[in-house]
């Protein structure tokens, strides 16, 4: 082979060379650039999904609370409703058993 036509082809072997390298350091970078991508995008998601978590956290204790106090609000209603029941038929229960007592007396005076 003519000393013309090696150093073309070691030219030529060369570029190819060059060309790989070129093209294992883009990629390489691409790899690195879709990690960092990855990573922020990870990064961003947690910490908005930590926030709704709070949010979400914060209106459930909301919740929980109003629930809570309608809960007390009426059970404090019906206790007030069962109290003015049962002092109506005390009063009730109290007259009947006077009463009782007026007419065994009558019974007996007689």
């Amino acid at each position: 082979m003519p000393l013309d036509v090696l150093i073309l082809v070691r030219a030529a072997e060369d570029e190819a060379h060059r060309a790989e390298i070129l093209a294992q350091k883009k990629a390489q970078l691409a790899i690195q650039e879709t990690e960092n991508a990855g990573k922020e995008a990870v990064t961003t998601t947690l910490a908005r999904a930590g926030s709704e978590i709070a949010h979400l956290k914060r209106m459930s204790d909301q919740k929980a609370t109003n629930d809570a106090l309608e809960l007390a609000s009426s059970t404090a209603n019906r206790q007030a409703t069962l109290r003015a029941r049962a002092e109506r038929r005390l009063d009730q229960v109290a007259r009947q058993i006077v009463e009782r007592i007026l007419s065994a007396q009558a019974t007996s005076d007689k």
